[in-house]
């Protein structure tokens, strides 16, 4: 999407000036924003496109707090060695303030506990859903320096027990990945599971790296249950459900949004996936959420159907424009305050986009603050950096996935109201 037709369809001439006026002055300085992705697994690599997208789209405002923003990207490999390394090369040689990552909770709390914090680095994650970052929170071990734009994982356990429900499962099998996250997601599906009346005949950790996983499987399949919930991420979790196929398990399956990739779909058999469905948390059916899609439609060619996308596009966008609100040389926990100041309920509605940035640069030169409009809706932050969101239960297609049903926000928290 070029900076011409933003202008076009925006804010016309005169922001244009403004734009390439602002656009030059950046050239003078450069400010350097880490990320930590897992670019090497495919679902990966889109999360950190969509993430340079939006600091495509704000160098083209002129940059953040007076600088061209440039983009350093370092790939987890969803592992929290590499993923803490990666960052603490960010932080210590690089010299960010903020950090954009990880993807799996796994990575993110090790990152967050011993680099983020102790560097007064401000973190935004896209995705990572562990309500164990809720906890630290309220006993202010992240010094308010966490957000996330993806909502816990209270979301999907909830929608995986609705789905349970609404199938008329009465009994169903856990397969979960041994880590922060996948222990987190264990914990609360089974417990959502036994609110709406659905035994949970096993729950059985999978590690990763191992030659075979038919010692687990093999545990889980000799309890009977009438489905099997899976909250693993694509490897593992493709090698994991060829042994159950093989071992004659049902194709009833219920999905954590971790396995919404075309890896997982075309590594196990669009044929053994019919009866199988999946969850994650969804953007509001808003005006600000369409034009995401549409550009970037227009950016990539492709819809933005893979998880964690508008999640990482407003989160790179907020960061950014916490940066402009903070000011150049600003320290990562000014930085974080002023998230505040572009995410006010009360503030100057900007939207997701060039054009957007421009005016809350204007809106915060002048002392006021900015809503700010993304792909996930209005985003709000509670005291603890998270936020809540809509869900949708999709099943896969030959070219990828399909929304099944889609549930607001108010429908979800009926439903999680409900189970408690």
């Amino acid at each position: 999407m070029t900076l011409l037709r933003h202008l076009a369809g925006g804010m016309g001439v005169a922001v244009g000036l403004t734009l390439m006026a602002g656009s030059a002055l950046a050239q003078d300085c450069t400010t350097k924003i880490g990320t930590v992705l897992p670019t090497s697994v495919d679902w990966g690599r889109p999360i950190a496109e969509t993430a340079q997208f939006a600091v495509d789209q704000v160098n083209a405002a002129g940059g953040a707090g007076g600088c061209k923003i440039e983009m350093v990207l370092r790939d987890t490999q969803v592992d929290p060695k590499v993923g803490v390394d990666a960052a603490k090369a960010l932080v210590d040689l690089e010299g960010v303030k903020v950090l954009l990552g990880a993807v799996s909770s796994g990575v993110s709390m090790p990152i967050l506990t011993s680099v983020t914090v102790p560097g007064g680095v401000m973190q935004m994650s896209c995705c990572s859903s562990s309500t164990a970052f809720t906890n630290l929170a309220e006993e202010g071990k992240t010094e308010g320096l966490w957000f996330r734009t993806f909502a816990t994982t209270a979301v999907q356990s909830a929608m995986g027990a609705k789905i349970a429900q609404d199938k008329g499962y009465g009994s169903v099998a856990i397969l979960y990945k041994n880590d922060d996250w996948g222990q987190d997601m264990a914990r609360l599906i089974a417990a959502d599971f036994e609110a709406v009346g659905v035994a949970v005949t096993a729950s059985v950790a999978i590690n990763d790296g191992q030659p075979s996983y038919r010692a687990e499987v093999t545990e889980a399949l000799g309890t009977q249950p009438d489905a099997l919930y899976l909250a693993l991420y694509p490897a593992e979790g493709t090698a994991a459900v060829r042994e159950w196929i093989s071992l004659g398990g049902t194709q009833k399956m219920i999905l954590a949004n971790s396995l919404k990739s075309d890896e997982f779909r075309e590594n196990v058999g669009l044929q053994y996936l019919g009866e199988t469905v999946g969850t994650d948390t969804a953007s509001p059916r808003s005006e600000s959420a369409d034009a995401f899609r549409a550009a970037y439609v227009e950016r990539f060619e492709s819809e933005p159907n893979g998880p964690g996308l508008g999640n990482s596009y407003d989160a790179t966008m907020i960061a950014l424009l916490a940066m402009e609100a903070a000011g150049k040389d600003a320290s990562g926990a000014d930085i974080a305050a002023a998230v505040r100041k572009v995410t006010d309920p009360n503030g100057t509605a900007i939207t997701a986009d060039t054009a957007g940035f421009t005016t809350a640069k204007e809106v915060l030169a002048g002392g006021g603050t900015v809503m700010y409009q993304g792909a996930t809706g209005n985003v709000r932050f509670d005291a603890n950096g998270d936020v809540s969101a809509p869900a949708v239960i999709w099943s896969f297609t030959e070219s990828g996935t399909e929304e099944v049903e889609y549930l607001s926000l108010d429908e979800v928290d009926s439903f999680i109201a409900s189970l408690n």
